[in-house]
């Protein structure tokens, strides 16, 4: 599990499971700037805009979302010291997907959930 580098004015570290390195990586160049921009938002703003962080519905998981052009990018993460991600001061970041359709969210979570329970956190 890696963790971001953190700033005085950071307000919450992130950390990323081995399977969202993998995503990440595999990223081109300007996908990577905007998820980088995104988690500098999560990092240093404390009332995240739902244009970047939305609670998924009946889980206890976030999606973090990154948009450029017709593509949607997301992310599922797990708010780790609190319940409500605006009050936590820990997050990881589970696994990342291109969002084809509403479809990709179960199987996207049951991966999440697999990725959290082999962690120690």
């Amino acid at each position: 599990m890696n963790q971001e580098e953190t700033n005085k004015t950071d307000i919450r570290i992130i950390y990323k499971s081995e399977e969202f390195e993998i995503f990440y990586a595999g990223l081109s160049a300007n996908v990577k700037k905007k998820f980088d921009y995104v988690f500098n938002v999560v990092q240093t703003v404390y009332n995240i805009p739902q244009k970047f962080i939305k609670k998924l519905e009946n889980t206890d998981f976030y999606e973090m979302r990154v948009s450029i052009g017709t593509n949607e990018y997301r992310s599922v993460l797990f708010a780790i010291d609190h319940d409500n991600i605006i009050e936590s001061t820990r997050i990881i970041l589970l696994n990342g997907f291109l969002k084809k359709s509403t479809k990709d969210y179960k199987r996207e979570i049951d991966k999440a959930e697999n990725i959290l329970n082999k962690l120690e956190l």
